[in-house]
Order: C-alpha cells, then sequence, then structure tokens
C-alpha cells in the first residue's frame, strides 16, 4: 500500500505503550516511507512538535498529564497546519471532549480499536490535502 517515496514523519503520543509499539510495527509494515516516534504523554508531543520535523499526529484523547484536547490546542497555536488524527477508545463520551475538540477545528477521530489500514489511508488522505506528499 505503499503511496509515495519521501519519508513521512508521524508523531504518535499514547500513555499506552502496547499501542504505540503496535502502531508502530504495523504502519511500518504498510508504508517503509513513514518514519515513528513515539511519546508516552502530551508534554514530550508538544516539546517534540516544538523542536523537530514532525510532519503529522496522531494522539488519544485520553492522557493523564496533558490531555488530547489541551494539546490539540497548543499544537494548533504553534502549528496550524498540522494534520491531527485523535484517537479515542470511548464508545461514549461522557465530558463530551470529542464533540469539543470538532468545534475547535479537529476533522478527524478514529475509535479504539481500529484497522491501521484505515488510519493509514486517512493520513494518506490528510496529508494530499495538506500538499505535504
Amino acid at each position: 500500500m505503499e503511496q509515495k517515496q519521501q519519508e513521512l514523519i508521524v508523531l504518535i503520543t499514547d500513555d499506552e505503550q502496547g499501542i504505540l509499539d503496535l502502531l508502530e510495527s504495523e504502519l511500518r509494515e504498510l508504508d517503509k516511507n513513514i518514519k515513528i516516534i513515539k511519546t508516552n504523554n502530551g508534554y514530550d508531543a508538544l516539546h517534540k512538535i516544538q523542536n523537530g520535523h514532525i510532519d503529522f499526529l496522531i494522539s488519544d484523547v485520553s492522557m493523564p498529564d496533558m490531555n488530547g484536547k489541551e494539546l490539540y490546542n497548543r499544537v494548533k497555536q504553534i502549528r496550524p497546519q498540522l494534520p491531527i488524527i485523535m484517537m479515542t477508545g470511548f464508545g461514549y463520551d461522557p465530558n463530551h471532549t470529542i464533540l469539543d475538540l470538532k468545534k475547535l477545528g479537529l476533522k478527524h477521530v478514529i475509535a479504539k480499536p481500529f484497522d491501521t489500514n484505515r488510519l493509514l489511508t486517512m493520513i494518506y488522505e490528510m496529508m494530499n490535502q495538506s500538499d505535504i506528499l
């Protein structure tokens, strides 16, 4: 399913190490041109976005230190064009976090567990819209 030749740097943030490792393995298997950077909290993710070259952010909504909503807000202040997909394990969103994020401009949410091929398709579509690929 490889679609491009240039390396795409994807930052994945989730407080569950198993999810980080699984996504890294599956995405690299599907597209050898993806470089995965992993963080297990929002503060590290924000630092990497501020200080490095990141093409794409995939973040969990629910994290203990800086939740996905706060991370989204901060990232959009410093890199408004950075494509972002939020992941959620909530079947029901009791705090309306997803709704709040959509009001802030988030367009792409994927519910765990999900098919990594579907996630990769979303990444390609968003990157093509951003003219980064």
